[in-house]
């Protein structure tokens, strides 16, 4: 299967079309990430986890922006402490060695997931309220 670069801009400048239209409709937004959430947890051996990566993303800006702070501060602190751990150069095994590089990153991320899982699902279910709410609004 050959892959055209060119239909593939054109697929991708048509969603972006799409995509500026709805930028303005927090519930069409939301809607679109949740799908995408859901897509992700698809991907076999990391789909879960890479959804997961994105619920604490949220649950990190909700608690910053205080719309969301019925999270306790030590977790926050940890999952934030675990994208810091993601980002940073120094890592226990580092990221230029092939596949073993990932390792460290994914215990870390694996452990903050694990020790965050209870306030997740709480805050999976008020995100899944706050987007209801939009939808009525």
């Amino acid at each position: 299967m050959d892959i055209d670069l060119n239909q593939i801009t054109s697929i991708l400048e048509d969603n972006a079309s799409q995509a500026e239209s709805i930028l303005n409709d927090p519930a069409q937004v939301d809607g679109i990430l949740g799908q995408l959430g859901d897509k992700l947890k698809e991907v076999p051996g990391v789909g879960e986890p890479i959804a997961n990566l994105l619920l604490m993303v949220d649950m990190v800006k909700g608690y910053v922006t205080k719309q969301y702070t019925k999270v306790s501060p030590k977790v926050v602190a940890l999952v934030l402490g675990s994208f810091i751990y993601l980002v940073k150069k120094d890592d226990l095994i580092p990221d230029k060695i092939p596949l073993l590089g990932a390792a460290d990153d994914l215990l870390v991320l694996g452990l903050a997931l694990k020790l965050s899982e209870d306030e997740l699902k709480e805050f999976k279910k008020w995100q899944k309220a706050q987007a209801r709410k939009s939808k009525v609004q």
